[in-house]
C-alpha cells in the first residue's frame, strides 16, 4: 500500500473513533486527550536522543497527563487556571531539585529541566483545551437545551474540521501545483500554494460548520462572517503548528516523530497542527463570548 493509501486507511478507522469519544465527552474524552498528551510529550523527549540533553521523560509525560485530567475535572477556565498554574509551578520546582541529584553538570541539567517543562506544557496545556472546549457551550449557555451531547461535539468539531480540511486541501493543492517553497529549510514539501489552500479550506470548513452548528448552538455569539474569519485564523495556526514540529524534527535529525500511525508517523505528526488550533479555538471562542 502506498503512503496515500496508508493515510486514508488510518483516517477511515481513526477519525470515527475519535469523533465517537468526542460525542461521549466527559472522562472518555479527557482520558483520550491525556493519553495523546503523554505520547506527544514522550515523542518530543525522544528528539533529544543522541544529544547531551536527557529530559526527565516520565515526570514530564505525567505532568502532561495531569494537565489534561485537571481540565477534565475542572472544565471551566476560572476553575482550571489556578490548578494548572500550580501544576506548572510545582513541576518547575520539582525538576530543578531533581536535576541536582539526577543530572551532573556535564549532562546539561538546566537544559534537561527546560526541555522537560516545555514538553509537558506543549502537549499537556494544548490538549487540556479539549475538555475545556467540550464544556464551553453548556457553561456559556450556548446550547438550546441543557445536557445536549451534540453541543460539546459541535464546538470541538470546529477546530477539528478546520485543521483536517485545511490540511487535506494543502496536501492536494501543494502536490499538484506547489512549486514555490514556503519554508524550504524547515519543511521542503510545504509550498505557498499549499499555504493558501490550507487557509481557504479551513475557512470553507468553518463556514460549513457554522451552517450545521448554528441551529443547535442558538446562543453562539458568532455569525457566518466571524466563523469564516475564525476558520482562516485556525488555518494559519495549523500551518504554524506544523512548521514548529517540522523545525523540532529538523533539529533532531528525524523524519517522523514516531511510527504509531502507518503513513502518518507518530502522534506529534498527527497532532502538530491541533496543538495550536485547539487552544486557539478555545481562546477565540471565550473572548468572542465575553471573556473568561
Amino acid at each position: 500500500m502506498n503512503e496515500l493509501g496508508k493515510r486514508v486507511a488510518v483516517a477511515v478507522v481513526g477519525i470515527p473513533a475519535v469523533l465517537a469519544l468526542v460525542f461521549l465527552g466527559g472522562w472518555y474524552l479527557a482520558v483520550l486527550a491525556a493519553i495523546f498528551a503523554a505520547l506527544s510529550a514522550l515523542e518530543l523527549y525522544r528528539f533529544c536522543a543522541g544529544t547531551d540533553i536527557e529530559p526527565l521523560s516520565a515526570i514530564g509525560a505525567s505532568a502532561a497527563v495531569g494537565m489534561v485530567l485537571l481540565a477534565g475535572w475542572q472544565p471551566a477556565f476560572h476553575d482550571f487556571a489556578p490548578w494548572a498554574l500550580a501544576l506548572v509551578g510545582v513541576l518547575t520546582g520539582v525538576l530543578l531539585v531533581l536535576v541536582i541529584f539526577l543530572r551532573s553538570p556535564d549532562n546539561r541539567p538546566l537544559a534537561a529541566a527546560s526541555v522537560t517543562l516545555f514538553g509537558a506544557v506543549y502537549a499537556g496545556l494544548a490538549l487540556a483545551a479539549v475538555p475545556l472546549l467540550h464544556a464551553l457551550p453548556e457553561g456559556r449557555g450556548w446550547a438550546g437545551g441543557a445536557g445536549d451531547p451534540w453541543a460539546g461535539f459541535l464546538v470541538i468539531a470546529l477546530p477539528l474540521a478546520a485543521t483536517w480540511v485545511g490540511d487535506a486541501c494543502a496536501y492536494f493543492a501543494g502536490t499538484t501545483w506547489g512549486e514555490r517553497r514556503l519554508a524550504p529549510s524547515i519543511s521542503p514539501n510545504k509550498s505557498w500554494v499549499g499555504f493558501w489552500a490550507n487557509l481557504g479550506g479551513a475557512a470553507a470548513a468553518a463556514a460549513v460548520w457554522f451552517v450545521i452548528a448554528a441551529p443547535r448552538l442558538t446562543g453562539l455569539p458568532l455569525g457566518l462572517g466571524g466563523a469564516v474569519a475564525l476558520g482562516t485564523m485556525l488555518g494559519l495556526g495549523a500551518v504554524v503548528g506544523d512548521l514548529v514540529e517540522s523545525l523540532l524534527k529538523r533539529e533532531a535529525g528525524v523524519k517522523d516523530s514516531g511510527r504509531i500511525f502507518p503513513g502518518h508517523g507518530g502522534v506529534l505528526d498527527r497532532l502538530d497542527a491541533l496543538l495550536f488550533t485547539l487552544p486557539l479555538a478555545y481562546v477565540a471562542l471565550v473572548l468572542i463570548g465575553g471573556g473568561v
